[in-house]
């Protein structure tokens, strides 16, 4: 691996930790660095497999009105991509209006009710595309009654981006996105299954004028508490497996090469 991927890598993820709130402000906070790796990546107009190695800092907490949600992935691909790097920021605020209005909000299987605010941000050095998303999200969400947590949020979506081959920043048409994002363990196994669906709906003409289509990426793993099988701690060190499965991914049309990508990875955490 090159040097200069390595500071990238360190410069970006010690940018995010310092933006994650101090402990004594929260009511319960986890955070950790991941690995993962697959073979099977896929890009838009890219007819090859991909490998990537993804480095990831994660961090989640509650405090006194709601959650917090970051996650850092820095992706390195490898020759069929050009060798890019990819930083990829999410981050997710949701404010529980129960806590805020002292009313239990819950029923039936919702558990409570809250918004979520939060944006998305990236920045890839590929020469073909060289994506620079910005994208700001807002919107409902239900929180369900599961062991671990089931949140379901329908979401506005305004998103710009700044490619290869444009003069200006270009927005796309305000869009909505339906998202799942869910952790529950698997009873007293050691095991848990986690991950995320993202519904997306098509945003309107892209940068070059032509036609987007719907996106839908499902992200699922199941993941191994490791920590205390050996001794180290509860979910100290957990291991597993992840499968993505992303059809028209960034909007692109399905006739569009490497528009869907069926990812099997495997997946290692550090929690401290």
């Amino acid at each position: 691996m090159q040097k200069s991927t390595i500071a990238t890598w360190v410069l970006t993820l010690g940018a995010a930790a310092a933006a994650i709130p101090q402990a004594n402000a929260l009511d319960w906070s986890d955070t950790s660095v991941g690995y993962r790796y697959g073979t099977k990546f896929a890009e838009p107009f890219n007819t090859q497999d991909i490998s990537k190695n993804i480095v990831n800092l994660t961090h989640a907490d509650g405090y006194m009105w709601g959650t917090n949600y970051l996650n850092l992935d820095v992706l390195n691909s490898d020759k069929t991509d050009s060798h890019a790097t990819e930083a990829y920021l999410v981050y997710r605020n949701t404010l529980d209006i129960g806590k805020i209005s002292g009313k239990d909000l819950g029923f039936g299987p919702v558990s409570g009710v809250g918004f979520t605010l939060g944006f998305d941000w990236n920045a890839k050095n590929d020469p073909g595309y060289g994506s620079k998303k910005r994208m700001l999200v807002a919107g409902p969400t239900l929180m369900f009654k599961v062991p671990g947590f089931l949140n379901v949020s329908l979401l506005a979506l305004r998103e710009s981006n700044f490619p290869v081959g444009i003069t200006s920043r270009y927005t796309y048409k305000t869009h909505a996105m339906l998202n799942a994002a869910w952790g529950i363990p698997i009873s007293d196994t050691g095991w848990a299954f986690e991950g995320y669906l993202n519904y997306i709906a098509a945003k309107g003409k892209d940068e070059f004028g032509g036609d987007t289509a719907a996106e839908t990426n499902i992200d699922a793993m199941l993941m191994y508490d490791l920590g205390t099988r050996m001794g180290w701690g509860k979910n100290k060190v957990r291991v597993g497996v992840e499968y993505q499965y992303w059809r028209n991914k960034f909007g692109n049309l399905p006739q569009v090469p490497g528009s869907l990508a069926k990812t099997p990875m495997v997946r290692a955490e550090y929690h401290f």
